[in-house]
């Protein structure tokens, strides 16, 4: 009978064994980062649910916001309110919208013409930050007490609100006005990796000199973008970061509301930073479909049992290869990343026929120097590219602890 007794307990404790192993290795898939985290979205406060701490710096004054669809005020991950809308019915006097790429309701296409007009929903005029006007003039800030800065960010270079930012503290530093920082997680922001910009190269795909990915929040970058003189009459600055509650780099955070048409979700923010590279070149990383960022492929690569083709959609009027059957790697159900990596460009371009030319025009500004494509071009592994990154990331990571809101 003690034996029996015995043989049923050793069974059970196999059984929660196995339990507790399946909830582990769940919970691994699920984590941005490599590091265990005890926080997670839910628990997390952006700057701008943090109303008693600038409500109070926007009384009495005449103030414009820099917004987006990602402005928002959460009640819960379902229910919120743009920041735009709670600030009016709290009596602020908002007296002008700036938007960034891809609009104030976030609908344009990537490099897309944004024109300045009227939303519908509040009558503010809006004035585009994109296109030939992405700073602000002394004459759209002339009569502004006062700049919100309020979007959400992905922790990415070439991600252009980084660059919409620089010129929104170099305006308001020049015609002395406050700006505020509503700060907001970086879904990117537990790692800082990637090739660093070279200032020759500088656009507004790539401002400053730092890795691809850069593991700062929005609020942390405005303070390097002070702190280092890298905007003209930085020392007239006046800048105030409103902090997230809760938040560390190790957090994971999942993103509500897309921050641009197209990174859909989770596992498209994570790769963009790898994939982001396929802008540069011929080949179609997924714009065209719901798979944006999460596949790449053309119609020149070898057949293969997975394949898509491009059209037109949300966010992709022109994707590269459009109506054209591309045959590529579903990149969707990989495990995440927590580095950038070259091994899918190098996947891409050995897969390119010699007729093809595989680089354009725009891939040095998005690698930020010209030594990517070279080592590409000369058959250097994928680890290789990613040890002749450390030296630079090492450098920046010194700059960055000068900067840091959060652990």
């Amino acid at each position: 009978m003690q034996v029996k007794n015995t043989y049923f307990f050793l069974v059970f404790l196999m059984f929660l064994s196995f339990i507790s192993c399946h909830d582990s290795k769940k919970e691994k898939l699920t984590l941005f980062s490599t590091h265990k985290t005890t926080v997670t979205s839910e628990e997390i406060y952006t700057g701008a649910q943090q109303t008693a701490l600038y409500l109070p710096l926007l009384k009495n004054k005449k103030v414009a916001i820099v917004a987006n669809q990602t402005s928002v005020i959460f009640k819960n991950q379902q229910q919120y309110t743009h920041l735009v809308d709670s600030l009016i019915k709290r009596k602020v006097t908002i007296v002008k919208v700036f938007s960034p790429e891809h609009g104030f309701r976030g609908k344009a296409d990537a490099s897309e013409k944004i024109a300045d007009g009227i939303d519908v929903k509040t009558g503010l005029p809006i004035v585009s930050l994109y296109g030939k006007n992405k700073k602000p003039t002394p004459a759209q800030l002339q009569g502004i007490d006062v700049v919100v800065f309020d979007i959400q960010d992905v922790g990415v270079r070439f991600y252009t609100y980084i660059s919409t930012l620089h010129y929104v503290l170099e305006a308001c530093a020049e015609n002395n006005i406050p700006v505020i920082v509503l700060d907001r997680p970086n879904p990117n922001g537990h790692y800082v990796d990637g090739p660093t910009l070279q200032p020759k190269y500088k656009t507004f795909v790539g401002m400053h000199p730092v890795p691809l990915v850069y593991g700062m929040t929005i609020g942390e970058y405005a303070k390097m973008i002070v702190g280092e003189n890298w905007i003209a009459n930085s020392k007239k600055s006046k800048l105030t970061v409103i902090p997230l509650k809760n938040y560390t780099h190790k957090s994971t955070y999942n993103l509500p509301i897309r921050p641009s048409p197209n990174l859909p979700n989770s596992k498209a923010i994570n790769l963009y930073p790898s994939l982001g590279f396929f802008e540069g070149t011929t080949i179609n990383a997924g714009r065209g479909t719901e798979m944006q960022f999460q596949v790449y492929g053309a119609p020149f690569f070898p057949k293969s049992d997975f394949a898509y083709t491009p059209k037109a959609n949300f966010g992709a009027k022109y994707p590269k290869h459009k109506g054209t059957r591309c045959y590529g790697v579903d990149l969707r159900n990989t495990q995440p990343l927590y580095a950038v990596t070259a091994a899918y460009l190098i996947d891409a371009y050995k897969k390119t026929p010699k007729t093809q030319s595989f680089f354009g025009k725009t891939f040095t500004a998005h690698a930020g120097n010209t030594d990517l494509e070279i080592q590409i071009k000369n058959g250097i592994s994928a680890k290789q590219i990613h040890q002749s990154w450390q030296p630079e990331v090492e450098k920046f990571k010194k700059i960055r602890a000068l900067y840091l809101l959060y652990e």
